[in-house]
């Protein structure tokens, strides 16, 4: 199948027509409104700089149910013993931002252009993009990000400057996404780092079903609180 290459129109092709690696379009740009669209529509930018904008939507998808998460006991214990201080939105930009130069993805983030950072700090100041921050002696150990579109968390990605900083973020973030019963968690591509907690492959149909369901639901925009 053809990559489809975008204009300026809000639009994207169906993402069944992907190719089998999961790359569907190339080009665009990173408004609020594209990215909000893909998102939405099961598709994500991932790109090196330098590069153009690459769109995405791979099947099989890695997602997390809520209330399959799992907590490996070593992990449970350390958070037990509160090693680290959690807050939600709190330093939204810090943590892209290392999250650039520390991705856990297996690669250096340099994905995670500048363009990028610019892009998801506003969706953050509108609402729809949110950290999670662990914090050790008031310095920054790790985090998580992503994008809340309905019931789905669109897990973007994490970084560790200690050890599980960015594991015990992940626990606190699905904390407060099983109170507020969100669907699921989309971990876009599989990571053993994830599927110790319970992630698992489902089929791109699959995803695009849960995720067309779940887009009817409002979405829990603002400034999210630790509490």
């Amino acid at each position: 199948m053809p990559v489809y290459q975008l204009t300026d129109k809000l639009i994207f092709p169906p993402a069944n027509l992907a190719e089998k690696d999961g790359l569907l379009a190339i080009g665009g740009d990173l408004s609020p409104e594209r990215l909000l669209l893909a998102y939405s529509s099961g598709i994500f930018p991932w790109f090196s700089e330098g590069d153009p904008i690459l769109w995405w939507s791979p099947s099989p998808r890695l997602v997390i149910f809520p209330d399959e998460f799992s907590i490996p006991k070593r992990l449970s214990r350390q958070v037990r013993q509160k090693q680290f201080s959690v807050t939600i939105d709190r330093a939204f930009q810090q943590v892209i931002e290392a999250c650039a130069t520390i991705d856990e993805r297996g690669k250096k983030g340099t994905w995670i252009t500048k363009s990028m950072i610019d892009a998801y700090c506003l969706l953050h100041k509108m609402g729809y993009a949110h950290s999670v921050e662990c914090w050790q002696d008031d310095k920054l150990a790790g985090g998580l990000y992503g994008i809340s579109l309905g019931g789905f968390f669109f897990g973007e990605s994490m970084f560790s400057r200690q050890p599980n900083s960015s594991k015990i973020a992940l626990v606190s973030l699905v904390k407060k996404l099983l109170q507020w019963d969100f669907d699921l968690i989309d971990c876009q591509m599989k990571t053993a780092h994830l599927m110790q907690f319970g992630a698992r492959e489902i089929p791109g149909p699959e995803f695009q079903k849960l995720l067309a369901k779940s887009m009817s639901r409002s979405t829990q925009k603002g400034k999210w609180k630790s509490s």
